[in-house]
């Protein structure tokens, strides 16, 4: 055997091949063949010129190619032999090559840890309890009759509170006296509690009335996504112009039809199911996660840096996507990556090792996503949203990943039924 092992860590290996002597005819014969299908020579037409010619002028390259070929071949020969699961591509290192005679070089190589679970029957869960109120019920009403909604000014003496809007004039100032545009708005309409404005103003103007002018004095958060206003101090002359609230009409059954609903009644049946199946999910989703980290802290190993890179960069996607929608341009995202750059790092390894942990009970417990879980999923989803089943199957059909991605989903959710057999649940 012209190689030897070593282990660097779990997931990492290091193969060192040495060869004495060398023979790369086979692979010389195959780089020439492989030049002369793309070589144009004086003469010839392309890939017609004489193997020898080829060789000649394309001496050195040919080599190369052929010495690459034989490091390739003797790579992956070795990982066969070995049985190594790599992950992504080898780095090769310390090449010594004595033209033609010998060879020696290194090839370092990630590769899956080996992962044995154990502490299962040591782990305690809480299980909340699921319920619907009438006052759940009441809001989703009132998210379908939002459309339908008239905003009114109340007339009476009142203090603006919570739910209600504000009609006002702002105008923001920062520490050095500057007064930015875009700290300014005129009959600006704000609902006081949707968050939409930086945390304490809107619980500065409550109690305020119909008329009233307040200095509302602020510190920018740490996180703001404007770098020079980071925890920086704005005070903010407010004048509250109108309270305004939303007035909804009855909710009737002609309107209940509108909305796909037979009747109130059915409304209100579906709704309150629906309601009961996304709480269930929501609860399922806080206990696995508690789960995936008590798991992660029982059970230390290695994990490939190279799977935890693939899983930051798809991370990262999926924040660029998101903040573009929320304005961000290509400099602020830049400066949010290098802020948060740590977090995204640690949440990429945690989801890392929590995959190859549910990986591994999923094999120990035989389990498999099939078919028919596809199709139940798809009726689930089709339920819970109000589409066709047949719309939501030709969906994920017709893309490989996305089914893929699905199917991967509901085999993690059959794994963790089976853990919550041998966990305790209190």
């Amino acid at each position: 055997m012209s190689y030897t092992v070593e282990t660097i860590n779990d997931c990492t290996k290091k193969i060192v091949f040495n060869f004495e002597t060398l023979d790369l005819t086979a692979e010389i014969k195959t780089a020439i063949v492989q030049k002369q299908k793309t070589t144009s020579l004086k003469g010839f037409r392309k890939g017609k010129a004489p193997l020898s010619m080829v060789e000649q002028v394309y001496g050195p390259q040919i080599q190369s190619e052929a010495l690459n070929q034989f490091v390739q071949n003797q790579f992956f020969d070795a990982v066969q032999k070995e049985e190594l699961r790599i992950v992504g591509y080898p780095s090769f290192e310390n090449m010594n090559y004595d033209e033609g005679k010998s060879v020696k070089f290194d090839a370092l190589v990630e590769i899956f840890p080996t992962v044995e679970v154990k502490g299962l029957d040591k782990i305690t869960v809480a299980k909340e309890t699921v319920a619907v109120s009438d006052e759940d019920v009441t809001a989703m009403e009132k998210n379908y009759l939002g459309s339908r909604a008239e905003m009114k000014e109340i007339e009476e003496d009142v203090k603006l509170a919570n739910g209600q809007f504000a009609v006002l004039n702002f105008q923001g100032e920062k520490e050095d006296g500057e007064k930015p545009e875009n700290m300014k708005g005129e009959e600006f309409l704000l609902e006081i509690g949707s968050g939409q404005f930086i945390p304490g103003f809107e619980e500065g103007m409550i109690g305020m009335k119909k008329g009233e002018k307040k200095v509302i004095e602020l510190t920018f958060p740490g996180d703001y996504h404007v770098e020079e206003l980071k925890n920086s101090k704005v005070k903010f002359d407010t004048e509250l112009l109108e309270i305004k609230q939303k007035v909804f009409p009855d909710f009737t059954d002609e309107l209940a039809k509108e909305f796909g609903f037979e009747t109130v009644e059915d409304f209100k049946t579906k709704t309150k199911d629906n309601l009961f199946k996304q709480k269930e999910r929501e609860v399922a989703e806080k206990m696995h996660q508690e789960i995936l980290e008590k798991l992660i802290e029982a059970n230390k190993f290695d994990v490939p840096a190279s799977l935890v890179s693939q899983q930051e960069a798809s991370l990262k996607e999926d924040l660029s996507r998101n903040l573009k929608g929320q304005g961000f341009n290509e400099q602020m995202l830049g400066e949010y990556f290098e802020k948060w750059a740590g977090d995204l790092s640690e949440k990429a390894t945690f989801q890392v090792r929590s995959g190859l942990i549910l990986d591994n009970l999923a094999k120990k417990y035989n389990v498999e996503a099939t078919d028919s879980d596809f199709d139940a999923k798809i009726e689930e989803m089709a339920a819970g949203s109000g589409m066709q089943a047949d719309q939501i199957k030709g969906y994920y059909s017709s893309d490989a990943k996305l089914k893929g991605n699905l199917m991967y989903a509901i085999r993690e959710e059959k794994t963790f039924e089976k853990i919550k057999e041998e966990i305790k649940l209190k």
